[in-house]
């Protein structure tokens, strides 16, 4: 493992460190005066932003102080999603740079800009020497006796370009940014999915399943977020609620306050929970006795009888390293196939195992859809579905993009969500 993931980690560094200079190159040294204090405040910013960012990351795992981790996060995370959309900005600006650059130089020279880029290459590289006490001769319109009166004008087009597009991508890049945690910040939206079930008996006909992953408490994301939750799924009026994995990115003893509002969880049936990897990156043995207290109920590997159907649940894959991975025969093993099954997983990837063991409906989370385009297209080569809805074989399998984020509180392209699943029976 340490043999491929030194190379790995390397390859990283070296991109980060590749892609900061091309940013510092941009939207300092190009538009900025060597030695003035932009450009030292520029600089300093470069090299501040990725170690806050790096201290953001680490700084869990470390052990440190909640409040160091909270002060930590903001800027950290904040600045990995920044420097992703600011370089996406800047490289759509490499292809208007050249077009800019032409169209300052036609209008200053007066010829085409073929005809000017063509001047500006030979006068460049030709120097023609003046015969002494020869008369001067005046320039005509468009040739490169234009240019030559007008090169001093050069590097402030240049500067002109870079401070346009430097400019036009850092109001793009933080828009995007700032549109995308103005969306984690007010909450998911309800999404409302009806799901027809073969076995589901006439009388579960409608049964409403509020379906809620990924609310990822942590630094950032705290008991505001977690009250929000609550007051959304409490509003759709569910007859059962499906905590389906990584509620939390901490300790108990530093999210446990947070956590709090989940007591105030209303459905008919209660609301059931499964663990998701964060939770065994943060105690998953302590996070499942916590929400047991909360009212919670929690799935480890089991199944429950509802009206007209089986709740089944199974732990994240993340916890085979405890030996406390899913187990789909203590599951599911001996229960009535002739009954609709419903099965909580945190992760799409089980989809097989469901199959295998005749799960009508698996629920599931962890893609957060992708959270910051372009990361959907990264998440669908590990995943079977991203997001949505999707059957294999006679098993369906409902993703949610989930309810919060991790890492940078920020979704671009992926906007979270609370899914209402509408059980349908066909005998209806």
């Amino acid at each position: 493992m340490a043999v491929v993931f030194v190379p790995v980690a390397l390859v990283v560094l070296a991109l980060l460190v590749g892609v900061h200079r091309y940013v510092w190159r941009r939207f300092v040294a190009d538009t900025t005066a060597p030695g003035g204090t932009l450009r030292r405040v520029g600089t300093a910013a470069v090299w501040l932003l990725p170690l806050l960012s790096v201290g953001a990351l680490v700084s869990g795992w470390a052990g440190a102080p909640f409040w160091l981790q909270q002060v930590l996060a903001w800027p950290g995370y904040l600045w990995l999603a920044a420097l992703l959309y600011l370089t996406l900005a800047l490289l759509v600006g490499e292809a208007v740079r050249p077009v800019l650059r032409r169209t300052l130089v036609r209008r200053a020279g007066g010829g085409t800009a073929a005809e000017n880029d063509s001047a500006e290459t030979v006068l460049s590289q030709v120097e023609v020497p003046a015969a002494e006490n020869s008369p001067a001769r005046a320039p005509v319109s468009g040739t490169p006796a234009t240019l030559v009166a007008d090169a001093p004008a050069d590097p402030s087009r240049r500067l002109l370009v870079a401070r346009a597009v430097g400019g036009a991508a850092a109001v793009a890049g933080l828009g995007t940014v700032g549109y995308g945690t103005y969306g984690v910040l007010c909450g998911p939206r309800v999404k409302q999915v009806t799901v027809p079930l073969a076995k589901l008996p006439r009388a579960a006909h409608g049964f409403r399943i509020a379906v809620v992953s990924d609310i990822h408490l942590g630094p950032i994301l705290g008991r505001a977020h977690t009250q929000r939750i609550v007051d959304t799924i409490n509003r759709t009026q569910p007859d059962l609620i499906a905590v389906v994995g990584d509620l939390v990115d901490g300790s108990v003893a530093d999210l446990g306050p947070a956590a709090e509002p989940l007591a105030r969880l209303k459905a008919r049936h209660g609301a059931f929970f499964v663990t998701g990897n964060h939770e065994y990156f943060s105690g998953a043995a302590q996070w499942v006795h916590h929400v047991r207290e909360l009212g919670l109920h929690p799935l480890e590997n089991a199944r429950v009888e509802i009206d007209g159907f089986d709740l089944a649940g199974v732990n994240d894959v993340a916890g085979r390293s405890d030996g406390q991975g899913p187990d789909f025969e203590r599951a599911l093993g001996d229960r009535d196939r002739t009954r609709a099954s419903v099965l909580l997983a945190h992760q799409p990837v089980v989809i097989d195992d469901a199959v295998a063991y005749g799960v009508d409906l698996q629920l599931s989370g962890h893609t957060h859809g992708g959270q910051l385009w372009p990361g959907n297209y990264v998440a669908e080569l590990a995943n079977p579905t991203v997001a949505g809805l999707e059957r294999y074989g006679d098993t369906q399998l409902y993703v949610s993009r989930g309810a919060g984020a991790w890492g940078p509180p920020v979704r671009v392209g992926a906007p979270s969500d609370i899914t209402v699943v509408h059980l349908a029976s066909r005998q209806a």
